[in-house]
């Protein structure tokens, strides 16, 4: 059967910021599809720093909102990985838009509080994660425009989204894209969930030495993308009595 039949559990997190070890989550939707309907789980939580004006305003939520109603990071962070990991070994995918910083800022927070990350969990490297963004970015390569989760809205034709930037309906939003996605190149819906994980980690590749080569031509300075998918070397949070590193994975077992 294939995976676009659901079950599918939903991701996403609105920031203090875009530096994944360094910013931290305010919001966080789990959401889960199948065929009976769809369930949201949303949390709020106080981060314990400043919330940046400038995240405020995408969001919507202020320090002095999160400290009133916003739960403890630790409680939030179990919560919401248990249940991540949870869908994984079940074999449900889960779907997040530009997958990478949302998994790899939760692992840093996951590290930062002391908790078991993902693939701790699990034992092994998440596989079953899709990302719409890395889909499009391969099926449709040369279409020119901007690829924000507001734009692929209007290429598929996604005509109630709501409010973005509120990250349930941020995560409706990304399933309505990725099923969308599936319709319009129903081979996706033929791979098994391995060989989609692979797929992905290839089509991401190609499309960052293809992002990379465009930033040398042009004579951009600095880091470009990276070539693994899921991965954010930018993460420097270290687990606790652990040295700082200057690459987290999903699965730090395994580097």
């Amino acid at each position: 059967m294939s995976w676009t039949r659901g079950p599918l559990l939903g991701f996403d997190t609105e920031t203090t910021g875009v530096q994944v070890g360094h910013d931290r989550i305010v919001t966080a939707a789990l959401v889960h599809r199948d065929p009976d309907g769809t369930r949201v789980r949303t949390w709020l939580i106080d981060p314990g720093v400043e919330i940046p004006a400038e995240a405020a305003a995408i969001h919507g939520i202020s320090t002095e909102h999160a400290r009133e109603h916003g739960v403890a990071p630790a409680q939030a962070l179990e919560e919401i990985a248990s249940e991540l990991a949870a869908a994984i070994a079940a074999g449900t995918p889960v779907v997040a838009y530009n997958a990478t910083f949302d998994l790899c800022i939760l692992e840093a927070e996951l590290r930062r509080h002391g908790l078991a990350t993902l693939g701790e969990r699990l034992g092994c490297e998440p596989v079953g994660i899709i990302d719409p963004l890395v889909l499009d970015r391969s099926e449709d390569r040369f279409r020119r425009g901007k690829r924000k989760l507001v734009d692929l809205c209007g290429v598929y034709g996604i005509t109630d989204a709501g409010e973005l930037h509120t990250a349930d309906v941020d995560v409706i939003a990304t399933l309505d894209v990725l099923a969308a996605i599936a319709a319009r190149y129903p081979r996706l819906g033929e791979l098994s969930l391995d060989e989609l994980h692979t797929y992905q980690l290839d089509a991401h590749r190609t499309w960052a030495r293809s992002f990379n080569d465009w930033r040398e031509r042009n004579g951009f300075t600095g880091p470009g993308a990276s070539e693994e998918w899921l991965v954010d070397q930018r993460i420097l949070v270290p687990a606790p009595g652990d040295a700082f590193t200057a690459e987290r994975r999903l699965q730090p077992a395994l580097d």
